[in-house]
């Protein structure tokens, strides 16, 4: 069974902003295939993020 776009467009317009944003990085995310480089990329900011919510880290704010 296939879905008018126009049709899904108005359930996805009809979500909870966070289920369309989740959505929307989801469908950016099909556009752009995973590298290596990506990936590593991808870890450091996990790790960064996890050193920061344990306390290992402290956040700096910008200028």
């Amino acid at each position: 069974m296939s879905i008018a776009v126009q049709d899904l467009e108005a359930q996805v317009l009809g979500l909870p902003p966070e289920d369309r944003a989740r959505l929307l990085e989801r469908l950016i995310a099909s556009f752009e295939p995973r590298s290596k480089a990506q990936e590593a990329w991808m870890q450091l900011a996990l790790r960064r993020q996890e050193d920061v919510r344990s306390g290992k880290a402290a956040m700096v704010p910008g200028r």
